[in-house]
């Protein structure tokens, strides 16, 4: 049977124009490998905006039922990939999304702390770095978009063995122009390099989801916020072949 996989990525927001989160989801739905025969791999791209998040994300997992969540988010200032193994329980109220909107503290009032992935992180670092871009583990996914995104997708999956993994990319050009940070030289990262260490990210997680099917009988109805209606949506959707 083949396996589910809602891809995700962010538009642009303040301070980020371009976020190449945006490109990298479609682009690995798109992939055609002999390794990613047996998948059916769904992209979307989140406008980076609280509201838009808590609207559709659980539209998407009720109705595509992904057997793995793989959510990326941009780390404009981080010069490598950050493997998230956690999401905490709390919202910046001080930077606002695209809307304007500044959130409330916590999440979810009176929920967990945190809420952790139950995919093992060490061999997706060490699939990023054996595709030639550095990687490592982090447990501080921030208090932004990145970080609610990675709760509720937790949130709305924990009652299944569904996996649930975010993953901080840095910035890239299509280019590839060289950054720079405090007068210092950065190495030079191109959407390639990111498409190469999210496929073998993915890959990864692959092994692990195989080891971990989703239960049929999940429910999403405890978990659902009351402001889950559906929305329009732009979706890419590849079934591979096997």
């Amino acid at each position: 049977m083949a396996l589910t996989v809602l891809i995700t990525g962010f538009g642009p927001f303040p301070g980020a124009p371009f976020n190449p989160t945006a490109a990298l989801a479609k682009r690995l739905a798109r992939r055609r490998r002999p390794a990613l025969s047996g998948t059916d791999r769904i992209a979307h791209v989140f406008p980076t905006s609280y509201a838009a998040v808590e609207r559709e994300l659980p539209d998407l997992i009720d109705r595509h039922r992904p057997d793995l969540v793989l959510l990326f988010g941009l780390a404009p200032r981080t010069p490598h990939l950050r493997i998230e193994a956690r999401a905490r329980n709390r919202r910046s109220t001080l930077f606002a999304d695209v809307d304007g909107m500044h959130p409330s503290l916590a999440i979810r009032a009176g929920g967990p702390v945190t809420l952790v992935a139950r995919a093992r992180q060490q061999p997706l670092r060490i699939a990023a770095r054996t595709a030639r871009v550095p990687a490592r583990l982090s447990t501080d996914a921030g208090k932004y978009l990145c970080n609610f995104a990675y709760w509720r997708a937790l949130e709305l999956t924990r009652s299944h063995a569904g996996l649930v993994q975010f993953v901080h990319v840095p910035n890239a050009s299509r280019a590839g122009a060289r950054m720079r940070s405090s007068g210092n030289k950065r190495r030079r990262f191109t959407e390639a390099d990111l498409l190469r260490a999210a496929e073998a990210i993915l890959l990864a997680l692959l092994v692990a989801a195989r080891e971990t099917p989703w239960k049929p009988e999940r429910t999403l109805a405890a978990v659902r916020s009351s402001s889950d209606s559906a929305a329009a949506m732009t979706e890419t959707r590849v079934s591979a072949a096997g």
